[in-house]
């Protein structure tokens, strides 16, 4: 059944990219490489002939040894999609301006806004939430699950809806979109190389633009799967 106009206008779709906190495993304070190397050890995650300090360019998975640089929302009016970003190197500064825009964003008809992300529910959503925590700052309502019953939670998960209940398997969003007939949203680069790009080429602005056509598909995405048409490239809109 398709959606009304008024459900698919109280949505914020969302992906963060993420990256290290500092460029080198040298680079990180002594206690930090101790607990990183104790966890990636302890965890089994570390690859077949892979040093404690290669294995730091994975760190940026992981909330207590990354860090956000980039956060794009999209949202629909009137059957256009608008997409907004906030990036850059100050960490604290961009998590105030998307929190700022959580607060000021009122849907049509003041509806309780609704976040939508692919995988949103394991990687985004608990990442915004304890990089917060972790830079002092109030975790904006939508993301504070503590005390609320299922049914209050506003926190929508492609991977989920695609699941139907089958929590064996991983779906990338590039595969969703493929199978889908979906413009493929992985261009140049892909999310293991966001690394690379911001710590070593410093091209942020790439690595936003990455992040925005992600946006663009998780919308069609979730479109697809609730049976609506789709948003056309026309019709997007960079605010």
């Amino acid at each position: 059944m398709m959606l009304t106009p008024m459900e698919k206008e109280n949505i914020v779709f969302l992906d963060i990219e993420t990256v290290p906190q500092l460029a080198d495993f040298n680079d990180v304070p002594l206690p930090l490489q101790h607990l990183w190397e104790e966890k990636i050890t302890r965890q089994k995650l570390l690859r077949e002939n892979e040093t404690i300090p290669e294995s730091y360019g994975r760190a940026g998975l992981y909330a207590e040894f990354g860090k956000i640089i980039c956060i794009v929302v999209g949202f629909i009016q009137k059957n256009t999609l608008h997409i907004r970003s906030f990036a850059g190197d100050d960490e604290v500064n961009l998590l105030k301006e998307f929190s700022n825009f959580l607060e000021s964003h009122k849907p049509f008809g003041n509806r309780p806004v609704q976040l939508c992300a692919h995988n949103g529910k394991e990687f985004d959503y608990p990442y915004i939430a304890r990089r917060m925590i972790i830079n002092r700052l109030k975790i904006p309502a939508l993301l504070d699950n503590s005390g609320k019953k299922p049914w209050e939670v506003n926190l929508i998960d492609t991977l989920e809806l695609w699941k139907f209940g089958d929590y064996k398997a991983f779906t990338s969003l590039n595969l969703m979109a493929y199978i889908l007939g979906l413009p493929s949203p992985k261009q140049d680069m892909d999310g293991s190389m966001v690394g690379t790009f911001y710590w070593q080429k410093k091209e942020l602005d790439k690595i936003v633009r990455y992040c925005c056509n992600d946006v663009v598909t998780l919308t069609n995405v979730f479109l697809r799967i609730k049976g609506d048409i789709t948003i056309a490239e026309e019709n997007v809109i960079l605010d």
